[in-house]
């Protein structure tokens, strides 16, 4: 995929940045156009003469062009943002991702960052201490509910003379990440329509308190960034979560069950597939108090009835056409029975499979662990993989390209 490719490589100010020059060299052996932006701060590690050698192009330091330079427009940025197929900021510094984690433009790599219309691909490299800290892991989870992605580091040898996780991964590993993303952001999926359901839903039990799940939506979530980046037409309709929609992805926002049922049913025509990944609840209080139930009105303990709620599934699977349905099992025991049974009752073509109870899978978490089942085919088990990378495999299968 870099052949003919167009890179925007952001190098910053850490140590790794020596080993920038033997990735663009790569890069363009792989035949990718590749334009250098770098701070300041990386300019002291390799030099932007070293880098526009390589590159055969000029190296961008400064936010404003020199007198002289081939980059007379102000708005280089906004050009090189619209020109790029992606960006990789390698080394990306501790200071880097929080600077983009909170929208700073304050040197040539994060203002084109924020002018990107690709995908932005992120290597954090850093001492272990300055990685392992709240504040940097909380910027990291911003950064990853912005849509953009973040290529772990590896545990090694640092500057420092320690040895932990902050080793930015080798040159090589970068190079096939980039590629595998640009695989996955080609629009071979331009012209679907594609409906994704994320999150929970909450079933009010008075205006206070609610029967909830411990969804977080992020599976929903990396369905639809990764269909959107195909070149799909997304709708997403999700139930209460703290993620951020991704780019060019039609969001609809739901709390219950019936709520997601209604939004659901009102758009699933024309859609080439849906896929339901939210967490539904299957019981809803039959009455919801009108005020907040007192802890005195509790003293002989607080029973609530409950109602079934619509089964969104069911209703789609017995009207759903041409479109490919799948669905989502979340299971704790005798899970590929139980998911298998779901198949077929509901009349779904695809099940995914996954184990609430197992590490790496499940709520919460930003990796997966699934099977994906076919209503005719081989079951396929995927290993633990980041969410972006199970929803790009859900995906190759439901549309037949993997």
């Amino acid at each position: 995929m870099l052949k003919g490719k167009k890179i925007i490589l952001g190098v910053t100010g850490g140590i790794a940045a020596y080993k920038i020059p033997l990735l663009l060299r790569l890069l363009t052996k792989a035949n990718a156009g590749v334009r250098v932006v770098m701070t300041t701060a990386a300019a002291q590690f390799t030099t932007p003469e070293t880098l526009a050698a390589l590159s055969r192009n000029e190296v961008v330091v400064d936010i404003f062009p020199k007198q002289g330079s081939v980059i007379k427009s102000e708005t280089w940025h906004v050009m090189l943002g619209q020109w790029a197929d992606a960006m990789l900021i390698a080394p990306a510094t501790a200071n880097t991702l929080a600077k983009l984690a909170y929208g700073y433009a304050d040197n040539a790599v994060t203002m084109l960052a924020l002018a990107l219309r690709c995908p932005l691909i992120l290597a954090p490299a850093m001492d272990v201490d300055m990685w392992n800290h709240p504040a940097t892991q909380q910027n990291l989870t911003k950064l990853r509910e912005y849509g953009y992605f973040i290529l772990p580091p590896e545990i090694g040898e640092l500057a420092s003379g320690l040895v932990g996780e902050g080793r930015m991964p080798e040159v090589e590993t970068l190079r096939d990440r980039v590629d595998a993303i640009l695989e996955r952001s080609y629009q071979d999926m331009r012209g679907k329509k594609i409906l994704v359901t994320a999150g929970p839903t909450y079933e009010a039990l008075d205006p206070v308190r609610f029967i909830g799940n411990r969804s977080s939506g992020k599976m929903g979530f990396a369905l639809a960034q990764a269909a959107s980046l195909r070149g799909a037409d997304v709708t997403l309709i999700s139930g209460p979560v703290h993620v951020e929609t991704p780019r060019n992805v039609k969001r609809i926002d739901v709390e219950s069950a019936e709520q997601m049922h209604n939004a659901v049913m009102k758009h699933r025509k024309h859609q080439d597939s849906i896929i339901m990944a939210a967490a539904v609840a299957d019981y809803a209080p039959a009455t919801v108090a009108a005020h907040k139930i007192k802890k005195e009105e509790m003293k002989q303990g607080w029973y609530a009835v409950l109602k079934k709620t619509p089964d969104i599934l069911e209703s789609l699977g017995a009207k759903k056409g041409k479109t490919i349905l799948v669905g989502f099992a979340l299971e704790t025991t005798n899970d590929v029975k139980n998911a298998t049974a779901k198949l077929k009752t509901k009349n779904l073509d695809f099940i995914i499979l996954n184990n609430a109870l197992q590490e790496g899978a499940g709520f919460g978490s930003d990796t997966n662990i699934v099977s994906i089942i076919p209503r005719n085919g081989k079951t396929i088990r995927l290993p633990k993989m980041p969410k972006f990378d199970v929803a790009n495999a859900i995906l190759d299968r439901v549309f037949n390209k993997g």
